[in-house]
């Protein structure tokens, strides 16, 4: 197991933010949902520095573990989602945790 996979499992379980590099960017993720995609691993996030719109409910996003680098595991707690919308992208996904509401 990659030290990304082992944090973002950690992040899952404890419901614990992560900061990590993004596309040369620092961000803040919830993450609430490992889950595999041919072969590669994902995590299903919201990245709460993101700016919703006011009419427009938070979602999750997708980032591919390979793309995320130098993740910390925060102290901070996060409140997750509804169940309903913690759910994996595509049909053919395959949830490997999940985090529990």
């Amino acid at each position: 197991m990659t030290d990304m996979r082992l944090t973002m499992m950690e992040a899952i379980s404890r419901r614990r933010l992560v900061q990590a590099s993004y596309n040369g960017s620092v961000i803040n993720l919830a993450p609430h949902l490992l889950f595999e995609r041919h072969g590669d691993l994902f995590v299903a996030a919201l990245n709460i520095d993101k700016t919703w719109r006011s009419d427009e409910d938070p979602r999750l996003g997708q980032f591919k573990l390979a793309g995320l680098a130098d993740a910390t595991l925060k102290d901070d707690e996060f409140s997750p989602l509804p169940a309903d919308r913690i759910t994996a992208p595509r049909e053919d996904d395959i949830t490997l945790l999940t985090v529990e509401v």
